[in-house]
């Protein structure tokens, strides 16, 4: 008997956290930052659910901060067990909960709060951290896990406890060229599947680029700025690839392209190192690279992404955070949010509350750096290049498990995407489906 808890990602999208408890031995799936302006930031704050000192093991599906940013207040509040995942997610992971701890210093001293923790406890996470190969057994007291690929991100897993029970952490859209797609994994009698899309359809790969395509041609032929709040892993280096390919073809005009995240260019420095994970089909890994493309301008250094503003239009700029809730996009925002010639593009999903739901969602202004902005600017969106499934891949992928399906939990969605899900699993399929709330319990 095993007893599962929903500590997060449960009829939301952050906060990714679950407990597996055998009566012997407690295991964690997970450990990420609840992320919505304020409330969130609260919420990440409370004492953990669970005491860390007696969690014998962390399992980490992939390195967004959704999923892993509380790790280190889990070390610092007395875990000392094993942390696994995937070799790359581990070298991302220090990546990002570094840059996430930088950020988050710099809001606590703002609002004259403590840091939720410090560069150290990152330090010390990374201490107990293992990187492990997909299909590679690990053993736990009596719970046996292994490794999937998720095709999410670079590194992504989903997680198979007992040869039975699977998270899927969140899985990868099929039509990224950059990764295989997540694997198919047999004989599950329980699913814990993500919904983030689990309520809408994506384009296709071919209608995602032609998209892509217009977009920019149409920015460029207005003479202004097309902005990309884009995040760091796996849209940034699909965009790369994506528009690198136009640019060789002559399908679009010839104009500079600026990756003006830190977070980003590091990020990319480590697909580079890790091509072995990449969709060898696609990417031949003795001649490509990210970082050397056409066109493509890696601003590092603050000063470089201050530059960016003399370089007159039309331009492309590339810049975290994916949500536009902090980074330098923020700065682009203000200069080029108010432009009539200018474009936002949003290629990913925008939390509620965040500004870029904001701005999505049809905002008249905004307010950034204290000043209130005039959004004057195209908009545009394209689904296609999120890293998440949409809603007939999610049930294709349940519906391939049907025949030892016992119970399927929805869960990294919201509560319309969650509840669509399940409802179309128990109509068509007739499996128990669930979506449960923050807290609750089931026995295994």
């Amino acid at each position: 008997m095993i007893k599962l808890s929903f500590y997060g990602a449960s009829q939301e999208v952050t906060g990714s956290c679950f407990l597996l408890d055998d009566g012997k031995n407690k295991i964690l799936i997970d450990c990420g930052l609840f992320q919505c302006p304020k409330f969130c930031d609260i919420r990440s704050r409370e004492s953990l659910p669970f005491d860390p000192k007696n969690i014998s093991a962390l399992f980490v599906t992939h390195p967004h901060i959704d999923h892993t940013g509380r790790i280190p207040k889990l070390v610092k509040d007395g875990f000392a067990g094993k942390i696994y995942s995937t070799y790359p997610a581990r070298d991302l992971a220090e990546l990002m909960l570094k840059d996430s701890t930088g950020v988050m210093m710099k809001e606590a001293k703002r609002e004259g709060v403590p840091a939720l923790y410090t560069e150290e406890d990152v330090d010390r996470a990374m201490a107990l951290w293992e990187g492990k190969n997909y299909h590679e057994k690990i053993s736990v007291g009596n719970f046996n896990v292994t490794l999937y690929d998720a095709g999410h991100v670079l590194g992504s897993a989903m997680i198979l406890v007992n040869n039975k029970i699977l998270f899927s952490g969140d899985l990868g859209n099929p039509s990224n060229p950059l990764l295989s797609g997540f694997e198919e994994v047999a004989g599950v009698n329980t699913l814990i599947v993500e919904s983030t899309y689990g309520d809408r359809g994506h384009e296709d790969a071919k209608e995602k680029k032609i998209k892509l395509e217009r977009v920019i041609e149409q920015s460029v032929a207005r003479g202004g700025a097309l902005m990309i709040p884009a995040f760091s892993l796996e849209r940034t280096q699909e965009l790369l690839w994506e528009i690198s390919g136009m640019l060789k073809n002559k399908q679009i005009p010839n104009v500079p392209i600026f990756l003006d995240s830190p977070l980003a260019i590091r990020a990319t420095e480590v697909y580079q190192k890790y091509y072995s994970y990449l969709n060898r089909a696609y990417v031949d890994q003795k001649t490509f690279s990210f970082l050397n493309l056409p066109n493509v301008h890696p601003t590092l250094a603050t000063e470089e992404s201050k530059k960016i503003n003399g370089v007159p239009n039309p331009k492309i700029i590339i810049a975290g955070s994916g949500m536009s809730t902090g980074g330098r996009i923020l700065h682009h925002e203000r200069r080029y949010l108010q432009d009539p010639k200018s474009t936002i593009l949003f290629i990913g999903y925008q939390a509620p509350g965040s500004l870029g739901r904001r701005i999505e969602d049809g905002a008249e202004s905004v307010t950034l750096f204290g000043e209130e902005i005039p959004i004057r600017c195209h908009k545009e969106i394209i689904y296609g290049y999120s890293a998440h499934p949409d809603e007939a891949t999610l049930f294709e992928f349940v519906r391939d498990k049907s025949d030892t399906l016992k119970k399927v939990y929805a869960v990294h969605g919201e509560p319309k995407s969650s509840l669509a899900l399940i409802q179309k699993i128990r109509d068509y399929l007739g499996i128990p489906a669930f979506a449960p709330k923050y807290g609750e319990s089931v026995i295994i």
